[in-house]
């Protein structure tokens, strides 16, 4: 591999124009490609092969008028006032009657059209008769002692027919009616002050469009007008929220360039990895976009894509550019030395992305669509990275040849070039102290690790709701007027469907499932049941006690599911339960039941290739070991911060009781490649010189030494990229961002700039022992330019044979 990259690097470098002019062609008709083949992003959660994704399938064929998505618009009124007095219920008539006009929306609950059809029914009612007689019977022995019961109701009942046939009911009847159909309609709160209206989409969440749901937020104005508050709430409006790219890369690339300033003492070589992150992210997430139709693109898939294309591409850069810089000040022609670079640092950046690549298309062993798509897409921005690092940076140091050192700041600039030769610098101290009594270090950072993994006890894990989402945003708020005025079960409905296989009439079989699953603990009530046309399907809405994050909603769950078998036998028709909140469980489930083999596969994959590279059997065990440590301890900040609230206030995220239930495999896929980026950077300069005779501390401490300035300034950059996205608007990607943050700076920090020395210099030469049989079985992966020392390098003129 070095030998391949050192030509294509002396290539690139000769033909510099020619390079830069592929890749201005290449960018142009990528971002030619993804405005033309862009397609609206889909952030639908389907879940092949789950029940709750099954049952849904089955309500697009059964219940069509019920498959699109669903929102709620809820209208409270200020101060305790009831809702259903003065202007108030036109006032909300009205609202609900623009929402109905607007393009996408199907059909809409109206609370006070349930009120009037239930109160005109109630007026007509045999019980209402009967109650007035038997109240007017009880009035007249009152007033008259010694009538019998017989003769005053002879008395009452007239009256009582003529009061119902001329509407002239008393106040109090009138009052005691109206109180017993309110409390019997679900869509007004207990007390009166709060209506909900239920929104109907033609299309699903994910597909509704964006001017719909625009047009859904502003059609509040007549109930606004009437003084009351009008919030909405539904996964459509969390989706428009969320789409597109707009966090706070900006500060992270103002970051990494102060950076970098500070590492190289100079704007030009500072400015190099910006250009190359943002050409190779540019490049892969424009070709994102243009195969968006077939990659079935999410909302938060190319912003993951922009995060890490950014973070790995700086480090990329910054990784080759600091072994060219080193040469320069070692006497090496700028020729040679771009080549030599990639010949060594570019092995060590392709392999490394490699690793990247391998942990990001794992995540598709999970089989959720939604996670393959964004590993898929931040797997093609790491390769343009990689890509751009291999030819486009080699054609850039071509071009400047020694005016890389130019614009340098001053002060910075010197003190940047003493570091490359210093032999007693700041990284060679640590790594003198570390290796000097290895048990220590590795004991203290065993102790903090085991401290910051103690909350992963407390982890539970969900998909988004709108309580997860930013505490200011409409489905937020609605989220809390529901939950005070309703019960936080309103928020967390599951969808109990009664169906026939062979067509037949479900009425009794519906309702008798609706009495017994009344009966459950941990219910508050079960709706009437829907149905549709046919009457062969029917939906059955059943509200928990507590919302979609709380242990007891779970365990309801799977209540509903263990009575199924007796349900099924005693009405003969089949049941299954779906909606947002048996989706999150189910995805959770199957996450969980994923974990071991997407692991196993990635890890191992990894741990094959760090042995083949590094001929050891320590170098990749302790390597994966690493791994495991930072991830627990990335978790479980992650768990004290959006879990527990702990700062949660200073980051300005929002609290909820439960995090992404994809957030620890995505962790895993991510921060994976990222930490064996460090390991290869660290451990290969190591290598490198142990191979060429050094005694194996000694290789240890100047491998530490070349390589820790660039692993620092590596991880603070792509530390600092990641927490600019914790600031975003994003509520989904603000915990991976976050755990992306702390993850790195863990494992760049404890794990390989102390205890990977401190573990090195403890085992000695037994850190670079392999097995004789292994090492004939394994191939030979060069990645330190081994077979560049024996006349593989180039010494002729630097002066490039072509203009491109």
């Amino acid at each position: 591999m070095a030998a391949f990259l050192y030509h294509l690097g002396r290539f690139c470098s000769r033909h510099y124009w020619l390079v830069a002019a592929v890749w201005l062609v290449l960018l142009a008709c990528l971002a030619v490609a993804a405005w033309a083949f862009r397609v609206p992003t889909n952030d639908s959660f389907t879940i092949p092969g789950t029940e709750s994704q099954q049952t849904v399938d089955m309500l697009q064929e059964r219940f069509p008028d019920r498959s699109g998505g669903n929102a709620i618009a809820v209208f409270h009124a200020p101060d305790g006032e009831d809702i259903t007095t003065g202007d108030r219920p036109d006032a909300v008539q009205d609202t609900v009657a623009d929402i109905r006009d607007i393009d996408g929306v199907s059909s809409v609950t109206d609370p006070f059209e349930l009120y009037e059809q239930g109160y005109q029914q109630a007026l007509s009612s045999d019980e209402l008769r009967q109650s007035m007689i038997e109240q007017g019977v009880a009035q007249a022995q009152r007033d008259n002692p010694g009538l019998d019961e017989e003769t005053a109701r002879s008395q009452v009942e007239p009256r009582v027919d003529q009061q119902l046939e001329q509407g002239e009911l008393p106040e109090e009847v009138r009052d005691e009616v109206r109180a017993d159909v309110l409390e019997e309609i679900d869509l007004f709160s207990g007390d009166r002050t709060t209506a909900m209206a239920q929104v109907q989409f033609a299309e699903p969440d994910a597909e509704v469009a964006p001017r719909t749901v625009d047009d859904l937020l502003d059609s509040g104005d007549p109930a606004e007008d009437a003084g009351l508050r009008v919030e909405y709430s539904g996964q459509a409006i969390t989706v428009t929220d969320v789409a597109g790219i707009h966090g706070g890369e900006s500060v992270g690339l103002a970051v990494a360039l102060v950076i970098l300033v500070l590492n190289f003492g100079g704007l030009v070589a500072a400015a190099i990895p910006i250009v190359n992150a943002l050409a190779g992210t540019g490049a892969g997430i424009a070709l994102v976009y243009a195969l968006s139709h077939v990659l079935d693109l999410t909302s938060t898939a190319p912003l993951l894509a922009v995060m890490l294309g950014i973070a790995v591409g700086i480090d990329y850069s910054l990784f080759v550019l600091s072994r060219h810089r080193q040469q320069l000040v070692e006497g090496i022609p700028p020729g040679e030395s771009t080549r030599r670079a990639i010949g060594t640092a570019g092995s060590a950046v392709v392999f490394a992305g490699v690793t990247v690549v391998i942990a990001l298309l794992g995540l598709s062993i999970v089989r959720i669509p939604f996670l393959t798509v964004m590993g898929v897409a931040a797997a093609i921005t790491v390769a343009g990275s990689v890509l751009v690092a291999i030819t486009l940076l080699p054609a850039l140091l071509g071009l400047l040849g020694h005016h890389v050192r130019s614009l340098r700041v001053p002060g910075l600039g010197r003190r940047a070039e003493r570091a490359l030769t210093s032999e007693n610098t700041l990284g060679a101290r640590w790594a003198r102290t570390v290796t000097r009594h290895p048990v220590v270090p590795i004991a203290a950072v065993l102790v903090i690790v085991v401290l910051c993994f103690l909350p992963v006890r407390d982890m539970r894990l969900g998909l988004p709701t709108d309580e997860s989402s930013s505490p200011d945003s409409t489905q937020h708020q609605a989220y809390d007027i529901i939950t005070e005025e309703y019960g936080e079960g309103y928020n967390a409905f599951l969808l109990v469907t009664v169906s026939n296989t062979g067509g037949g009439d479900v009425t009794g079989a519906a309702e008798d499932v609706a009495d017994r699953l009344g009966d459950l603990d941990r219910v508050t009530t079960v709706q009437t049941p829907v149905y549709n046309d046919g009457a062969d399907t029917a939906i059955v809405t059943v509200i928990p006690d507590d919302g979609p994050s709380a242990e007891s909603t779970q365990e309801l769950l799977h209540d509903v599911r263990d009575l199924r078998p007796d349900l099924q036998d005693s009405t003969g028709a089949r049941i299954a339960v779906t909606g947002a909140t048996a989706t999150s469980i189910d995805t959770s489930q199957r996450i969980a039941e994923a974990m071991p083999l997407f692991l196993a596969v990635v890890v191992g994959l990894a741990f094959l290739l760090l042995m083949a590279v590094f001929r050891s059997l320590l170098v990749p065990l302790k390597a994966a070991l690493g791994f495991v440590f930072s991830m627990g301890a990335a978790l479980g900040a992650t768990v004290a911060v959006f879990q527990w609230g702990h700062g949660s206030s200073l980051l300005g995220v929002t609290s909820t009781e439960t995090l992404l239930s994809f957030l620890p495999i995505l962790l895993i896929g991510t921060l994976f490649g990222l930490a064996m980026d460090y390991e290869v950077f660290l451990v290969s300069r190591m290598r490198e010189d142990y191979v060429h005779g050094s005694e194996p501390r000694r290789a240890v401490v100047d491998g530490f030494r070349s390589g820790a300035r660039v692993v620092v300034s590596a991880a603070v950059i792509m530390a600092a990229v990641f927490a600019s996205f914790v600031f975003s608007d994003n509520t989904t990607i603000q915990p991976v961002a976050f755990a992306l943050a702390v993850g790195v700076l863990i494992d760049a920090f404890l794990i390989r700039m102390t205890l990977v020395p401190a573990v090195m210099a403890l085992f000695g030469r037994a850190s670079w022992w392999l097995p004789r049989w292994l090492d004939r079985a394994l191939p030979n992966i060069d990645i330190e330019g081994e077979s560049l020392r024996g006349g593989g390098g180039d010494e002729r003129s630097d002066a490039p044979t072509g203009r491109g």
